[in-house]
């Protein structure tokens, strides 16, 4: 009856709930605007004073000066009752370019089914969805689990605090799984879980030949050019199969099983609308492996920018002194950021000549995450998305690296259910944000349901 009772509770208040999250998208708390730092705080304070309002206890800011993290509980189950602990982030991308937006990106605004506003998708509405369940479930009597709240203001500039919060607050925080409604959805009818997240190593290797830059026709032919080495050593990191050449980079790769394999064939993506979503004439990579693999489950090399010598409007003829460029690594479960930074090491050692000097600085490490589909955190959730949606979730593996996921698992000793409903259009981090409204309603539902599920 209790789980009846939210739900109608969810569904009579909708209008209310659109509203209420277009109080908290108005709140411009653009967290790398040292002008919004107010606003920052602005948004913790109205994440604690609605968290206060449902009734959770003890809401607390860390630090409370800004961009505080945002904690509270609701621990009435008992101990012999599961606890979850919800994540979210409050503070959003900057809404440049403001020209190309339809309407203000923080004055929200309903066209048709859908939300417009910065942080509408990423993440005020996955957040605001987790306290609509919870408010909904209390509407209907006493939470069937414990909860705890860890909302974040730093999330959007890379959570340089959430880390230390979480070493000196390990006890306040545990928990038995994380909720992170940060990822999201493939469709408005498929509801999704993300298993498995890449992690990062960054790095900008910088190759040195003259002092300065030379006169190319009188040098040229005589002194190595730095832009050459570069080009060079970048176009050797991959073979003719599409295979990283870097010493070892494939030894700590898990293998992906049969079964999962099959699992990752259920998405609904064709080689042909992965084609058209880039904007490229064909796909390419590592041969053996589908490109839905390769974009979620197989470890890649990337070059993100090259810099060297003259590249402005016009003719210099010069032999630049100095070439850069910024290479990321997309790592999968197993493998380890300081290895790989060794393996690139070892390969310039063995590749880069003698006629110019390089340094290569590691920029981040970023480990990857793995969950385990069949833990009861994970089967609850297929469960309430099935009830939900009607229809069986679909498990993903994301390309992008989220690192709260591998610090909650490091540090807490948690796993984290990695679910969400932003869809691949709403246009987070660009121009007219946007929420799909009845999925959103939907995945408050599905919330709903989690709550009563993890009793059974």
């Amino acid at each position: 009856m209790s789980l009846n009772e939210a739900l109608k509770f969810a569904h009579t208040h909708r209008s209310r709930f659109v509203d209420q999250l277009g109080d908290l998208v108005k709140i411009p708390s653009v967290s790398t605007d040292p002008d919004c730092r107010t606003d920052v705080s602005v948004a913790a304070g109205w994440v604690a004073g609605y968290l206060e309002r449902i009734g959770v206890k003890n809401v607390e800011l860390y630090p409370p000066e800004t961009h505080p993290i945002v904690y509270g509980e609701l621990l009435d189950a008992g101990p012999e009752a599961p606890t979850v602990l919800i994540y979210g982030h409050y503070d959003v991308q900057p809404a440049e370019p403001l020209d190309k937006w339809v309407s203000d990106p923080f004055s929200p605004t309903v066209r048709g089914e859908n939300l417009y506003g910065r942080g509408a998708s990423d993440m005020k509405g996955n957040v605001m969805a987790s306290l609509y369940a919870v408010e909904a479930a209390l509407s209907a009597g006493p939470l069937p689990v414990n909860v705890k709240f860890m909302i974040e203001g730093q999330e959007e500039i890379g959570s340089p605090q959430l880390a230390d919060f979480m070493r000196t607050h390990k006890d306040m925080l545990a928990a038995d799984f994380c909720l992170n409604p940060d990822t999201g959805m493939l469709a408005p009818d498929i509801p999704t879980i993300t298993y498995s997240l890449r992690g990062l190593a960054y790095f900008e290797l910088r190759i040195y030949g003259p002092e300065n830059d030379l006169h190319s026709g009188v040098f040229g032919g005589a002194v190595h050019n730095p832009a050459q080495v570069l080009s060079e050593l970048i176009a050797g990191m991959h073979n003719a199969k599409g295979r990283v050449t870097l010493p070892g980079f494939y030894d700590d790769v898990r293998p992906l099983s049969k079964e999962e394999r099959r699992e990752l064939a259920r998405l609904p993506f064709t080689d042909e609308q992965i084609v058209k979503n880039a904007g490229v004439p064909r796909l390419w990579g590592e041969r053996d492996f589908t490109p839905i693999e390769r974009l979620g489950a197989r470890p890649t090399l990337e070059v993100n920018g090259l810099l060297s010598g003259f590249t402005g409007k016009g003719a210099k003829t010069v032999l630049p002194a100095y070439a850069m460029a910024k290479i990321s690594c997309r790592l999968v479960p197993d493998q380890d950021s300081a290895a790989i930074e060794r393996m690139f090491k070892a390969y310039l050692e063995a590749n880069a000549p003698d006629t110019v000097r390089w340094e290569l600085d590691a920029m981040t490490h970023s480990p990857a995450s793995l969950s385990d589909r069949e833990s009861p955190w994970i089967r609850a959730m297929m469960t309430a998305q099935e009830a939900a949606w009607g229809v069986r979730p679909l498990f993903k593996r994301e390309g992008g690296s989220v690192p709260m996921v591998s610090d909650v698992k490091k540090i807490l000793g948690i796993e984290s259910v990695n679910v969400g409903c932003g869809l691949p259009d709403d246009n987070f981090h660009g121009p007219n944000e946007k929420l799909h409204l009845p999925t959103f309603h939907t995945f408050v539902d599905a919330l709903i349901h989690l709550l009563y599920e993890l009793k059974k």
